[in-house]
């Protein structure tokens, strides 16, 4: 199965097996993950699931919808290159681990 690892911006790091229809942003709260509100469930209408993709696996993703683009012009965190929204996001073949670094604050 593949895995997410949530990386703090202290360090500490948080792996969770996914199932691959499963979002980032789903797994994270269902796991109790500090940093990933997830306030509006996934519907892609709020950005308080905002992650950094680690830079080696961006171009393994799909590139973000015009939808997901303009919620993250509103993110609370510094919005990055790699900045994508995790509700928006599932683990994809070829890889084993997503890795996504969380940031300071979602609101």
């Amino acid at each position: 199965m593949p895995r997410v690892r949530f990386v703090q911006q202290d360090g500490s790091e948080k792996s969770l097996e996914v199932g691959r229809e499963v979002s980032v942003m789903l797994a994270a709260v269902r796991n109790g993950v500090p940093g990933i509100d997830g306030e509006c469930g996934g519907c892609l209408d709020c950005a308080t699931c905002h992650v950094y993709v680690d830079e080696e696996q961006t171009s393994s993703l799909p590139q973000p919808s015009e939808e997901e683009l303009e919620l993250l012009s509103a993110v609370s965190g510094e919005r990055r290159p790699n900045s994508r929204l995790s509700c928006q996001l599932k683990v994809l073949a070829p890889l084993d681990e997503l890795v996504v670094h969380v940031p300071a604050r979602q609101s």
